[in-house]
């Protein structure tokens, strides 16, 4: 079971997922969610009132001529503008990866994740890892679906991601709007 980094006050909290609608500004049907495939080129989602959702990918990278820590403080650039843009957030989901091919994808994904859980802590906003095999199982039907399975899932929905990371944070959204906001949003 995933937790959340806003529990109710009782002692036994620890244990607890608050739903969306405890935490939010105002109602499930109000909440602003944003779902997030954490990478140098990340998908994103974004459920806003009324259903509305907005979706897409984003670059962080750095060229030959600036630090590797220039990608993660674009990246926490983008989350405050688009916490603006949207009129602020009120729970932030990802990605949560538990194995990487690499040490270097580890690395990147420590960055990206610590950036992300600092910034959250940061603007008070609630934040929710997702395991990936969670995600695939909701959005295609089986725990260990492929890319093209997920994407096919998403499309069924009636959207058109421009690659896996857009629709991975799609899906991921379905997902949080189904189990966090109430499935009739």
């Amino acid at each position: 079971m995933a937790t959340m980094t806003l529990t109710k006050p009782e002692p036994d909290a620890s244990a607890t997922v608050v739903p969306i609608a405890a935490l939010a500004r105002g109602t499930p049907e109000t909440a602003i969610i944003l779902a997030l495939d954490l990478g140098h080129r990340m998908g994103w989602a974004l459920g806003a009132p009324g259903g509305r959702i907005t979706s897409g990918t984003e670059e962080f990278r750095q060229d030959r001529w600036q630090g590797g820590g220039i990608k993660f403080l674009k990246f926490k650039r983008w989350l405050t503008e688009l916490k603006g843009c949207s009129g602020g957030l009120d729970l932030v989901v990802y990605e949560e990866v538990r194995r990487h091919l690499g040490v270097d994808a580890a690395h990147a994904m420590g960055g990206w994740l610590a950036i992300l859980t600092a910034w959250c802590e940061h603007h008070g906003v609630p934040y929710e890892g997702v395991p990936v095999g969670t995600i695939k199982r909701h959005i295609a039907g089986r725990g260990n679906a492929d890319k093209a399975a997920v994407i096919a899932a998403v499309k069924a929905l009636g959207f058109n991601p421009a690659d896996d990371n857009e629709a991975d944070a799609l899906a991921l959204l379905h997902w949080a709007l189904a189990n966090r906001a109430g499935a009739d949003r």
